[in-house]
């Protein structure tokens, strides 16, 4: 062999190494919220996000640009309504998704069936489950969609942003000793509240609270007699105003039986930001904080008579 071969030769043998290489330094694999291992060879640049606080948690890794579809709930922040909307949930439209060739969809645990998981996959597409259920969860997540848009340390500064807004505010609250009842569901639709394990209730007990159902396992169905007969000091509620009939608070006000209350009696119930509150993603910095403002009787945040 020559040495012009030769040289050529070992030219070959070092470009594939360091192809070889470069492909395994941007190769990706995370385990999901379901157990199940995903890998891609490179961080993904198109997402399909069927959840909103999927949604929120990539636009606040700065990787909103990844995004080539959206669940028709995903509204924040206003810029992602620019992306095409999608059916979720139980009318999830498998071929609207495939049409947008998306590289990744992650959804919720329980959203879609196995049938359509499967038929995704067959069609080329990484199903990723995303399913935060408490605050430690919410980690899990924006750590996960950190990995797969490759921004693993904008994930690491955005947990620990959140876990240090979580300390603050339970450094300066005291334990009140009064409970509070989260609304999370109206009495015309049916009575759910957030019980133990769910981030809502780590949020009480950041403001110095008690959950009223915290013998609840998760998100469940109540009836009015177990919140009258809790007589919670606090009531927040997640209930959205359009700008017609009662509001929120004045609702519950007007509930027959429900005059007794102490919450009622002392005007201590809170209309909280219903996607602040109710998404599992980086803003429930934010509605722990205006909890803890309200607990702590921030005359701005104290609900009119």
């Amino acid at each position: 062999m020559t040495k012009k071969l030769v040289f050529l030769f070992l030219a070959l043998v070092m470009a594939l190494s360091l192809t070889a290489a470069f492909a395994e330094s941007t190769a990706v694999t995370v385990t999901d919220m379901a157990g199940r291992e995903i890998s891609l060879d490179a961080p993904a640049t198109k997402v399909v996000a069927l959840t909103a606080s999927d949604c929120e948690i990539l636009a606040a890794l700065g990787a909103e640009d990844t995004l080539v579809g959206r669940g028709e709930y995903c509204d924040y922040p206003e810029s992602i309504l620019e992306v095409p909307a999608v059916q979720s949930g139980a009318d999830t439209n498998l071929e609207q998704i495939i049409a947008l060739e998306p590289q990744v969809v992650i959804m919720a645990k329980m959203a879609q069936t196995e049938e359509q998981v499967a038929a995704l996959e067959e069609a080329g597409i990484r199903v990723v489950v995303s399913d935060a259920q408490d605050i430690e969860g919410v980690y899990t997540a924006i750590r996960l969609i950190g990995a797969l848009v490759g921004r693993n340390d904008e994930a690491e500064a955005m947990v620990a942003d959140m876990q240090s807004a979580f300390a603050d505010i339970a450094a300066k609250s005291e334990n009140t000793g009064k409970t509070v009842y989260f609304e999370v569901s109206p009495l015309q639709w049916g009575l759910w509240t957030a019980g133990k394990g769910t981030f809502m209730d780590e949020l009480a007990t950041l403001c110095g609270l008690t959950n009223a159902f915290a013998d609840v396992e998760g998100w469940a169905e109540i009836s009015e007699e177990q919140v009258l007969e809790r007589d919670p000091d606090y009531i927040v509620t997640i209930s959205m105003y359009y700008g017609e009939g009662p509001t929120p608070v004045e609702e519950i006000k007007s509930r027959a039986g429900w005059e007794g209350l102490k919450a009622v009696q002392n005007d201590a119930i809170l209309n909280a930001d219903s996607n602040e509150i109710s998404r599992p993603g980086p803003r429930l910095k934010d509605a722990a904080e205006t909890l803890y403002q309200f607990v702590s009787g921030d005359e701005a945040l104290t609900p009119a008579a």
